[in-house]
């Protein structure tokens, strides 16, 4: 059964889901496609997030999709997105899955255990959960914060 309580994952091609070996598509990175399907059986919505276009671009789309994987949407937030200058390239996800990360690409052996633990409910734990909240607290001056007055 298909959850619909899932979040936006985008999820970076070259690298994360196949070895480098740009332009060519590289080697399938281990359990690559196994975890990016059964993220998608928890409900959890894909988005591939890369630097190709063109045809480099939909060669990877049709790679993965061979392979089983078909994403909500392409190097947009969402499917109907129309690409302009006044839009940010950064899309909207709730997670990016990128080897370009702080300390390098876990591995999806990992990813699935941070985002899934024994295979349980969606439990993804920031490191800083306070830089990912966005809130306005009344009288709460930049100066008030760091001297507590």
């Amino acid at each position: 059964m298909v959850r619909n309580d899932g979040k936006v994952i985008a999820v970076d091609f070259d690298g994360t889901i196949v070895e480098h070996d740009y332009p060519a598509i590289g080697k399938e990175m281990l359990f690559a496609f196994d975890t990016l399907k059964a993220l998608q059986k928890k409900g959890h919505k894909l988005i591939l997030w890369t630097y190709r276009d063109g045809d480099l671009l939909e060669e990877a789309v049709v790679y993965c999709k061979e392979k089983g994987v078909e994403f909500y949407a392409v190097n947009k937030s969402y499917p109907e997105e129309q690409y302009t200058l006044s839009i940010s390239r950064k899309i909207n996800a709730d997670i990016f899955i990128d080897d370009r990360n702080v300390g390098g690409f876990p591995g999806w052996s990992k990813i699935w255990q941070t985002l899934h633990p024994e295979g349980g409910e969606y439990n993804h734990q920031y490191e800083n959960e306070e830089a990912h909240k966005n809130y306005n607290k009344k009288n709460d001056s930049f100066l008030k914060r760091l001297f507590g007055k």
